[in-house]
């Protein structure tokens, strides 16, 4: 048979392997997360980033409407009963 402390050298060893494998892991895990949030998070770059969206009928504000006008006039204050 095998000595008993042959038995706990080797256990320990496995151990402390495994451990060293494990911390390995998480550190390249935190780094290629740090990497990506510092990405993500980095400052905006005038004419880098493209803004989409623009009125479908910009033409619809050229004349306010009844509503519209109802809603001007209660806010100044021309339209109290």
């Amino acid at each position: 048979m095998v000595d008993e402390s042959t038995t706990k050298n080797i256990a320990y060893a496995i151990f402390a392997l495994s451990f060293l494998v494990m911390v390995y892991f998480i550190a390249k895990q935190a780094r290629q997360n740090r990497i990506s949030a510092v990405d993500s998070h980095a400052p905006k770059i005038a004419g880098s980033d493209t803004i989409g969206g623009s009125a479908k009928n910009p033409q619809q504000f050229d004349e306010p409407d009844d509503e519209a006008l109802e809603e001007m006039a209660d806010l100044l204050g021309e339209n109290e009963d």
